[in-house]
């Protein structure tokens, strides 16, 4: 059974701090139940070459200089039961997780972005468009966040967190 198989997959990897209270409470469903909750932000098939890319974005301190390398890793264990798992139903097809990494400081690894979109065969006219709506999006992402703790801290109640903030000049705040 497919089912039995990926919990028996999942089993491999270990129960993280803040999964053990599940894992007490029900141990025989527990992997079968974090197996199925798993869920990559994007999947890609190319049915020519009967392969199906796992895609995962992840937020990193770009602080240290390995943070990409570790978000990379973190990552790929993430998804790692779901990959073996669909090798093992479908062994004619290739299974390959890309995961692309921005850092909490808008950091992105051009030449690694790159490599990827070129591994998903992105024409590349097209590849410079992504990488600029990527770092929008991004860069989006991280202004929701200063905003929302702006609110909290200084208790702006507006949905616009502008009216609370110093105008530092053209359109720009703090």
């Amino acid at each position: 059974m497919p089912t039995e198989k990926a919990a028996d997959i999942d089993k491999t990897i270990a129960v993280k701090e803040h999964e053990r209270a599940s894992y007490v409470f029900d141990p025989t469903m527990f992997y079968e139940n974090r197996f199925w909750n798993r869920r990559p932000d994007g999947t890609l098939i190319n049915k020519y070459h009967r392969t199906l890319y796992i895609l995962e974005f992840k937020r990193s301190s770009d602080r240290n200089k390995d943070f990409l390398r570790v978000k990379e890793d973190e990552a790929d264990e993430q998804h790692r039961s779901i990959i073996k798992s669909l090798r093992a139903a479908a062994p004619e097809w290739t299974f390959e997780q890309i995961n692309f990494v921005a850092g909490r400081r808008g950091a992105v690894v051009e030449n690694d972005f790159y490599n990827k979109l070129e591994k998903l065969n992105v024409q590349a006219g097209k590849r410079d468009k992504i990488l600029l709506a990527h770092m929008q999006r991004t860069c989006e992402a991280h202004d929701t966040v200063m905003r929302s703790y702006y609110q909290q801290i200084h208790g702006s109640s507006g949905a616009d967190a502008t009216t609370s903030m110093e105008n530092i000049g053209e359109q720009v705040y703090v």
